[in-house]
């Protein structure tokens, strides 16, 4: 059974519009929690533009299942204070409106095995957020993570059923190819209540990082609701 991991990072979005105090992720996550969340998933940038520092320290003190850090790696020192437990390594440009691509593992070997020494030191787990590519999984392992976030952002942006089939199957072949290695695997970003259900063919896969649209269901009806929805959704997967 996969399990679901909530990312509150939309909360802080609507949050940051108005420049005021509510609503506050920190009380989303603990409603996501009781809904069925195994996860709690927030990304902290360098701009600081959605989730805060504040916010960070707090979601450490109340989550009561596994807070995920997504950050990129010049931020590892905020990571080793805080100690969540686990940190996604992902890559940032200023100008994207959200992550775009995977972390280019492949292409700068060696860069991330310090970090990745470092946070495991502390006791914490460390997942690269990457493309369904057998070199970023084979480099991944290489520099010592323990779990893979396939980016499923070309499958769920898909629209030809050819497109979606063609880049499912990418996703299912680095799914097993992480696992053969040993690997823990999970997957994210744009999946939703509708293009998940095509996932119970890829038992490989352990957890889903999920946030939007399930941030886009709580305004229609409410944050417990959606959350219940999703997690009943992934544990059939």
């Amino acid at each position: 059974m996969a399990l679901l991991s909530v990312n509150v990072d939309h909360i802080a979005t609507i949050r940051e519009a108005r420049g005021i105090d509510e609503p506050d992720p920190v009380l989303a996550a603990g409603i996501a929690e009781l809904a069925g969340a195994e996860g709690i998933i927030c990304h902290l940038r360098m701009d600081r533009r959605h989730i805060k520092d504040r916010d960070l320290s707090l979601l450490k003190e109340v989550v009561k299942t596994k807070l995920n850090l997504e950050m990129a790696p010049e931020l590892v020192d905020i990571a080793l204070e805080v100690k969540p437990d686990v940190v996604t390594l992902v890559p940032e440009r200023r100008e994207e409106l959200t992550t775009e691509g995977g972390l280019d593992v492949a292409g700068n070997k060696g860069e991330y095995k310090g970090v990745t020494n470092r946070l495991k030191e502390a006791g914490i787990s460390v997942s690269f957020f990457i493309d369904p590519d057998p070199d970023q999984i084979r480099e991944s392992l290489n520099e010592g993570a323990d779990i893979i976030e396939i980016n499923t952002r070309e499958y769920s942006e898909a629209r030809t059923e050819s497109d979606i089939q063609g880049n499912f199957e990418k996703i299912k072949e680095a799914a097993k190819l992480a696992s053969r290695l040993k690997l823990k695997v999970h997957a994210g970003h744009g999946l939703n209540y509708v293009n998940i259900k095509r996932f119970s063919s890829i038992p490989e896969i352990e957890g889903y990082s999920i946030g939007h649209s399930i941030i886009a269901r709580t305004v229609m009806v409410g944050l417990d609701q959606a959350v219940r929805e999703m997690a009943q959704l992934v544990s059939q997967l």
